[in-house]
């Protein structure tokens, strides 16, 4: 005698699938916003290797000198021209303090492809001279720029 066995089909029913985009759905609300965050980082990133030039040009100074830059012309910085592809529009070097020796580098940022709410907002790069090595040290702080928009290593 032969078992008859039931014909059932198998696959997903109407309420799995529906749970299962609602799922999707869920997870896109929370990966989209975060993944504009980490652009708009990876972005300002440009920001801090264009800093790099003006740090290196800032050490070098001190450290053949012994004193710091009075201003961009004299440190050698390029403080415009960074290209239409750039995200950084203009740097500055301003002493701030002669006698701490507390000097900072602003970086503004470009209107390309970064969100509204930080076009043409600042972070800073503070350098520290210990006169006794004539070695600088460098700090980042926010500015204007929201920390969640901020490089790693910016956001203290």
């Amino acid at each position: 005698m032969k078992k008859q066995h039931s014909a059932r089909q198998g696959g997903f029913t109407l309420i799995e699938l529906m749970i299962v985009i609602a799922i999707v759905g869920i997870l896109a609300a929370i990966a989209l916003p975060a993944y504009q965050d980490y652009t708009v980082r990876a972005k300002l990133s440009e920001a801090l290797a264009v800093a790099a030039e003006g740090k290196t040009t800032v050490a070098e100074f001190v450290a053949a000198r012994g004193v710091v830059p009075a201003d961009s012309a004299a440190a050698g910085i390029t403080t415009v021209g960074f290209g239409p592809q750039s995200y950084v529009s203009a740097t500055a070097w301003a002493e701030t303090s002669s006698t701490v020796g507390v000097y900072t580098i602003t970086l503004t940022t470009n209107a390309t492809d970064i969100p509204n709410d930080i076009l043409s907002d600042t972070f800073t790069l503070t350098g520290t001279v210990d006169p006794a090595s004539r070695r600088v040290s460098w700090v980042c702080a926010p500015g204007t720029i929201p920390p969640k928009y901020l490089p790693s290593s910016c956001r203290g």
